[in-house]
């Protein structure tokens, strides 16, 4: 006679990943998730949309809300970006309050304590970077938010090197409610394949031109299809603001923006499992960010 085994309860929560910009949110869903759902760069608010990456620990699911860095904003797409942060907080089980323990942004972190402190949800300080800090000044900072926050639990980690996720991870799923599994077992993300795809382009928009670029530039998703073949044809737009800019992104003879398109197709290939075919466009558009049409193409709402 054969025993049969019960299935272990299932759980399944949401957790919102907040902080200034550059605080390591996007690595930091990431390592948690286990692969890359996230883009990330030394940029600050590389994150836009918000952005929905699904961890596993045992029968738990985890869904972390990977969200834009919080900052006093001051253009539409800012608001859109602040908006999509706070968004991503509402009726989460947990909040994780992640702070980049080397430059710590203050001026930003401040507004950001108080807000966080009225909110209902339950708190967790997350402090990111500790390869790179002293443990002294870690101790420090640590007891300065708790003083500010009511944060039921503080975490020392390096989402680069992974020092410390594991252990975030298992607390995370302790603190998850029972429910059913809001995902299939093997999605690690909500974003569709197309928006995916643009965002590792505008990563590698990011990376390849550093500062030669300023923030304001897109990356608008225009077709995603499969051939008869099985392989992938996507066709997106590098939308800038000014001709002056157009140059830079080119490159000589286009060699710029064929390096950016051949570094993003190798890493959509590698990602999709399958052979891409990326044709990459740049256009002007001067008032690119007041564009109802290109927030919605992008993940964002519209704001006024």
């Amino acid at each position: 006679m054969t025993i049969s085994q019960a299935e272990p309860e299932t759980c399944c929560g949401v957790v919102a990943v907040i902080g200034a910009p550059n605080a390591g949110k996007s690595t930091l869903v990431n390592a948690l998730v286990g692969q890359k759902v996230a883009i990330t760069s030394a940029k600050a608010q590389t994150t836009r949309a918000r952005l929905l990456g699904i961890a596993l620990e045992g029968s738990v699911q985890i869904i972390l809300a990977d969200t834009p860095g919080i900052f006093a904003p001051r253009r539409r797409l800012d608001r859109a970006m602040v908006s999509a942060a706070w968004d991503g907080a509402q009726e989460a089980d947990a909040i994780l309050l992640v702070v980049d323990s080397v430059k710590q942004r203050r001026h930003e972190l401040g507004p950001l304590l108080e807000t966080l402190n009225a909110r209902p949800e339950r708190k967790l300080l997350v402090l990111n970077k500790v390869d790179a800090s002293r443990k002294e000044a870690l101790l420090e900072l640590a007891q300065e938010f708790a003083g500010a926050v009511d944060f039921e639990e503080v975490f020392f980690i390096s989402a680069l090197t992974g020092d410390g996720v594991a252990e975030l991870k298992r607390h995370l799923a302790g603190l998850m409610p029972q429910g059913v599994w809001h995902y299939p077992e093997d999605q690690v993300s909500d974003a569709s394949e197309r928006l995916l795809a643009a965002e590792i382009t505008r990563e590698q928009l990011y990376r390849q031109l550093h500062d030669e670029l300023p923030y304001d530039s897109a990356v608008r998703p225009e077709s995603y299809q499969t051939r008869p073949d099985g392989s992938i044809e996507i066709h997106q737009q590098i939308v800038i603001g000014r001709d002056s800019q157009k140059p830079i992104v080119l490159g000589k003879r286009g060699a710029r923006i064929k390096a950016i398109g051949e570094a993003a197709r190798k890493e959509l290939a590698e990602l999709l499992g399958v052979k891409v075919h990326l044709f990459l466009h740049v256009k002007v558009e001067e008032n690119w960010a007041e564009n109802r049409e290109l927030y919605e193409a992008i993940g964002l709402d519209w704001v006024k």
